[in-house]
Parts: C-alpha cells; sequence; structure tokens
C-alpha cells in the first residue's frame, strides 16, 4: 500500500508540473501572439519570403559598439550572419536599390516595384533590398538619435522628424484589398515599418555611418565629445529594429549583383 499510495503522489507531482509547464509556455506566447495582429503584408504564397523574414528576425545585430574603425575588415563589425541570409536567398526575381537621397521618392519606387512583382507578375517571393547610404540613411536611426545629433540638418528642411519610420494610417487597412487607392499597398503607406513586413531589407552602409559621423564632428554637433570612431560606433548602435548593418553600400552592391540581385536606382 506504501508503495502505490508514493507512486500516486508521484503521478500527480508529474501531473501538476506538466499543468504548470503549459500555463508557462501558454504566459510565453501571449506577447509574441499580440504581434500577429497587425496586418500581413506579405502576399498568400510567399513561402520563401516568410522563412526569410522569421531567419533575418533570429540573426543577430550587434548594437553595443564602443568604438568602430574606418573600414570593417572582420565580419564580427557588421550583420554577418543577416547579410548572408540575403545572399543565401535562391527564389527569382529579386532587386537590390541603390537608395542615397531621403528627399527622392526611393520608398515609393520600392513599393510600386513589389506591387508590379507580385500581382502583375506574380512573383509573390519576390525580395526588395534596399542599399542604403547618402542621405538616405539619416531614415535608419531613430528619432532619440534624430534629435540628440540635430539630423534634420543633415537631412534637409523637409525632414524637422525622421517621417519614414512612422507608421501611417493606411497600415491598419484590410490587405486583403490590395486594390484600394488608400489601403496597404497604396502610395498612402510609403514607410520603411510597412516595407518591412512585406519583406524589404534596409542595409545600412557603415562608411556612410562614418562619414556623417564626420560631418557631425565638423559642424560641432558632437555633445558628448566623442572621438570619430565612437560617434560611428554610437549612430550604429541606434539603427532602427531589423535594419542590417553592412561594411559598404558600393562594396557590397557586387556582392548582391553576383547573388543574382538585379540593380535598380
Amino acid at each position: 500500500m506504501s508503495i502505490i499510495s508514493e507512486r500516486r503522489e508521484v503521478l500527480r507531482t508529474l501531473a501538476l508540473s506538466m499543468a504548470t509547464s503549459a500555463i508557462g509556455f501558454a504566459s510565453a506566447g501571449a506577447r509574441p501572439a499580440a504581434a500577429a495582429v497587425e496586418p500581413a503584408l506579405t502576399p498568400p504564397g510567399a513561402t520563401h519570403l516568410e522563412a526569410l523574414k522569421k531567419r533575418l528576425a533570429q540573426a543577430p545585430r550587434r548594437r553595443d559598439f564602443k568604438t568602430v574603425p574606418m573600414i570593417l575588415n572582420h565580419r564580427e563589425q557588421w550583420d554577418d550572419e543577416a547579410l548572408t541570409e540575403v545572399l543565401s536567398y535562391k527564389p527569382v526575381p529579386k532587386q537590390v536599390w541603390d537608395n542615397t537621397a531621403i528627399a527622392s521618392p526611393w520608398l515609393n519606387f520600392m513599393r510600386t516595384a513589389l506591387n508590379t512583382q507580385i500581382w502583375s507578375f506574380k512573383h509573390p517571393d519576390f525580395l526588395t533590398v534596399s542599399v542604403t547610404h547618402g542621405t538616405a540613411l539619416l531614415a535608419l536611426y531613430d528619432q532619440a538619435t534624430w534629435d540628440k545629433y540635430r539630423l534634420t540638418e543633415l537631412a534637409g528642411d523637409e525632414f524637422k522628424t525622421n517621417t519614414p519610420i512612422i507608421e501611417k494610417k493606411a497600415a491598419s487597412a484590410d490587405p486583403a484589398d490590395y486594390e484600394d487607392p488608400a489601403g496597404a499597398f497604396s502610395g498612402e503607406d510609403n514607410s520603411i515599418p510597412a516595407l518591412m513586413r512585406r519583406g524589404v531589407v534596409f542595409m545600412a552602409c557603415h562608411n556612410a555611418i562614418w562619414e556623417q559621423a564626420a560631418a557631425l564632428i565638423k559642424t560641432g554637433v558632437n555633445p558628448d565629445k566623442l572621438s570619430h570612431g565612437a560617434l560611428a560606433a554610437e549612430l550604429t548602435n541606434h539603427l532602427v529594429d531589423g535594419a542590417v548593418l553592412i561594411p559598404g553600400a558600393v562594396g557590397t552592391l557586387p556582392e548582391l549583383q553576383q547573388a543574382g540581385f538585379h540593380y535598380a536606382t
């Protein structure tokens, strides 16, 4: 009887442990599930693109630099895992944009290219990459960095704040209605967050970051009196979530072209 009682107690404890674990898993899944209410902006059938988005979300991004050199010469100095995922993407066609001017219609061009490839030519796994440098790179810093370093002075009077990273009202439109002229795939939703949800990869050029740090030092916009390398590191650490740091835009473009990406500017 003692053995039977002990066995029953072990089984009861095991059952309670399993129930507690189940509750724990449910609680852990509750917060990520909230993100699922966002409109799914990749089209039906985009299985390869969705898989890439998940791998990129899991790929590490180092954002704790204290200083960086002028020329990056070790893979741990940029987002090599994420870049490798993009270079390894097999479905075709795929396109890389050479984006340099924040005031240009660069977001609109990528949006319309996506729409044409997906719905006109029926390529749901079409991948768009923005190799971002020049003033366009300013759009990949968070607003706190814009405020601290008065980046509007580099971006131009049209950009009092970093408007390209602001969600637009059209983002909440029904994604099933891709013909909606005020919807999620229209010109009313030209934003970096919307394009990221569609699978667009925004790459940030280290060389441009280095040059922008130099410009800030030259104009005296350096409140912490940082060295050139330390200021470039701080800018790097404040890239928006999801951005992929690359060692240089014009030097990475040939790598993308060799991997089959069509060049656009």
